[in-house]
């Protein structure tokens, strides 16, 4: 496995990252070296998927952190391709990049599965609220307060 001028830590998560976010999209566009390592991590995730059992679903748990992703996978992509033995992304090379001529490339699942799982948190509608008059209480005699003197000045005083 290539290091990708990354720690270990680094690595792990952003492979993990990667994956997750080909399952949910189905193609993403990256360098040519990283997509040939998500293509690593994906294909067994895949293989995993075909099986549906607890132990391959805690196994791929510990790669994809998103529940959405995880249920598309053992859903619809394991399903899909349960007659491939193999070979289910696909890299095409798409050229040199602008700023730093890294050769970059599209990874994709070889068949489509469903359309896309996006992330969106429902908005709910606010009513605006309704202004209530409040009523001036009638106002209560309330006993004098008595306020003692500070320590100090009583302590001064008698001094």
């Amino acid at each position: 496995m290539r290091k990708l001028g990354r720690t270990s830590s680094h690595r792990k998560a952003m492979l993990s990252n990667m994956a997750t976010s080909l399952l949910r999209y189905e193609k993403i566009t990256t360098t040519l070296p990283k997509a040939k390592d998500v293509r690593r991590v994906v294909e067994k995730l895949i293989s995993k998927a075909k099986k549906d059992t607890l132990a391959s679903r805690r196994e791929a748990a510990r790669v994809i952190k998103d529940r959405e992703v995880l249920k598309k996978l053992f859903s619809q992509i394991g399903p899909k391709f349960k007659a491939r033995s193999g070979g289910y992304t696909r890299i095409l090379r798409l050229g040199q990049r602008k700023g730093d001529n890294a050769s970059l490339a599209l990874i994709e699942l070889v068949e489509k599965v469903a359309p896309v799982i996006e992330k969106k948190k429902e908005k709910v509608e606010k009513k605006p609220k309704e202004i209530k008059e409040v009523k001036p209480k009638p106002e209560e005699k309330k006993p004098p307060v008595v306020k003692k003197e500070p320590f100090f000045k009583r302590w001064f005083r008698f001094r």
